[in-house]
């Protein structure tokens, strides 16, 4: 792993920006089924530490007394509960220290209430609206009326064409899944990533709220889409490698690919098993 500055991806780019709150409140009322009217009630508190293969937390932000940890995840991961728990603690230390509160006194202090909120768009088949809980993680016989801490993460499928309610009510968060569609279907047709997105953003409708702003920022845009797509790829080699020995291997190995800038080799490792054998033997990773 490597650690380096919080860099958007464009999830949060999209939704976790001071300027597009009105998206974030477009968001929020589609998920919860609220009808807020003011995006400056919104506090933004999104964790901007974080590490290079997972760059997280996505967004969270504080409106009405509810602390939403919002996250989009490319692939399915069955540790989002323990995940967000981690999230939650650091968020509420902040929050906590921000107001000065005092957990040690007499007086109950109050907090807001955590909304644990995951937006899947990976390719595999997964249910539109699902719950996963922390307590899977527990060995089974201890799972039921044992645990002194339970977390419960929704986990909304927003790939294109699910979730038709949540996406009508959301414009924006419809976009979003139009736009990775088309970049995935681009990439089908064998385009290289980079020609896939500007493929994508050319084609994106007109009407769209969100094409002035992606089109405004548009090399930042392919930027997060390369990175994002090298990390999904990186994650597929990490399951092809084999868990304990693969994650060192392969770490070794994209650590040195992106100190020297070698993107391409990247993505070409992430696919051919062969070429990424050639890769570890010119770097001497065994």
């Amino acid at each position: 792993m490597i650690n380096r500055k919080h860099k958007d991806r464009l999830f949060s780019f999209l939704f976790g920006r001071e300027e597009n709150k009105k998206w974030t409140l477009d968001l929020y009322n589609a998920v919860n089924g609220s009808h807020y009217t003011e995006p400056e009630e919104i506090e933004i508190t999104t964790i901007e530490d974080v590490l290079y293969m997972a760059m997280k937390n996505d967004l969270s932000f504080i409106l009405d007394w509810k602390m939403s940890i919002y996250e989009q995840n490319s692939s399915w991961n069955p540790n989002l509960p323990i995940r967000e728990l981690m999230y939650a603690g650091k968020l509420y230390d902040k929050y906590i220290h921000k107001n000065k509160l005092n957990i040690y006194g007499k007086k109950l202090v109050t907090l807001p209430v955590p909304k644990l909120i995951v937006f899947y768009n990976g390719t595999e088949e997964k249910e539109d609206d699902a719950i996963l809980e922390l307590k899977d993680a527990f060995p089974e016989e201890l799972r039921e009326g044992v645990s002194d801490i339970s977390v419960k993460v929704r986990m909304l499928n927003i790939n294109k064409g699910r979730n038709r309610k949540l996406m009508e009510a959301c414009k924006p968060l419809s976009e979003y899944a139009w736009f990775i569609e088309e970049i995935r279907e681009n990439k089908r047709r064998e385009m290289e990533i980079e020609e896939a997105v500007d493929r994508a953003l050319d084609e994106m409708p007109e009407d769209f709220s969100i094409r002035e702003f992606l089109m405004e920022n548009r090399a930042e845009v392919k930027d997060m889409c390369l990175t994002e797509y090298n990390e999904e790829e990186t994650m597929q080699m990490f399951k092809e490698e084999g868990e304990e020995n693969g994650e060192n291997k392969m770490g070794k190995l994209v650590e040195k690919l992106l100190s020297l800038g070698r993107t391409a080799d990247l993505q070409k490792a992430a696919t051919d098993k062969d070429i990424r054998h050639t890769l570890y033997k010119e770097f001497h990773i065994v």
